[in-house]
Parts: structure tokens; C-alpha cells; sequence
């Protein structure tokens, strides 16, 4: 079991893999190809692969082929832990940038402090 908990958290806690997976999600198509997923997240096609085999073994993604053409599609399953991770992902986001805004108002408070004391200000 410990194995497996360490397959999901390489998986789904290091921002390549979560951007091979939400790029599934986001196609305007149900299926998308490996080359297109390996560019969307600046990773080379044999690391996409790799991430998706693991993906395919979870079953969370399929492979389709058509010929010689083969996309990758999320399985229900797979629909469902992208929604959430996609979910996740934009609620760090937020979380990020509200983090950002405070350290901004928090600076102008400090600097107020130090010119009621005499201080230098630096700008």
C-alpha cells in the first residue's frame, strides 16, 4: 500500500503530471494527443508517456487508436479526480494571490511605522 500512496503523490503533488492531466480535461475535444499534451506542459513526449501509462494503469485515462492516430482520453473516473484536482489547483491559486495582496498592505503599515519613528523608508 505505501507504494501505491507514493505513486499518487508523485503523481498529483508535482506540476507536470497535474498539467498532463488538466490539459485532458481542458481539450475542446474528449481526446487529445500525446505530442499536444507533452508541448502544453514544456515536458518531453517520452515523460508524457511515462506519466500517462501511469494514468492508464489508475484508470483514469485511456488510449484510443484510430489507424495509425492514438489520443488519450479520461475515463469517468478520470473526469471526476480532474474536476477536483482542477478545483484544487484554483483554490491554491486564489489562496496565492490573496497571500500576494496582504503582503502588499502589510508593507505600506511598516513603512508608516518606521516614518512615525523617524526612520528611512525604503522606496
Amino acid at each position: 500500500m505505501p507504494e501505491d500512496k507514493n505513486q499518487l503523490e508523485e503523481l498529483f503533488l508535482r506540476e507536470k503530471p497535474v498539467k498532463i492531466f488538466l490539459g485532458i480535461k481542458t481539450t475542446k475535444d474528449d481526446s487529445i494527443y500525446t505530442t499536444v499534451l507533452s508541448k502544453q506542459a514544456d515536458c518531453t513526449f517520452s515523460h508524457t508517456f511515462k506519466i500517462l501509462n501511469s494514468l492508464e494503469k489508475m484508470g483514469l485515462v485511456t488510449f484510443e487508436k484510430t489507424g495509425r492516430i492514438k489520443t488519450v482520453k479520461l475515463t469517468d473516473d478520470g473526469k471526476e479526480v480532474a474536476t477536483n484536482l482542477d478545483s484544487i489547483v484554483k483554490k491554491l491559486n486564489q489562496l496565492k494571490e490573496k497571500n500576494k495582496e496582504e503582503k502588499k498592505e502589510e508593507k505600506p503599515k511598516k513603512d508608516l511605522k518606521k516614518q512615525a519613528k523617524g526612520e528611512q523608508v525604503a522606496s
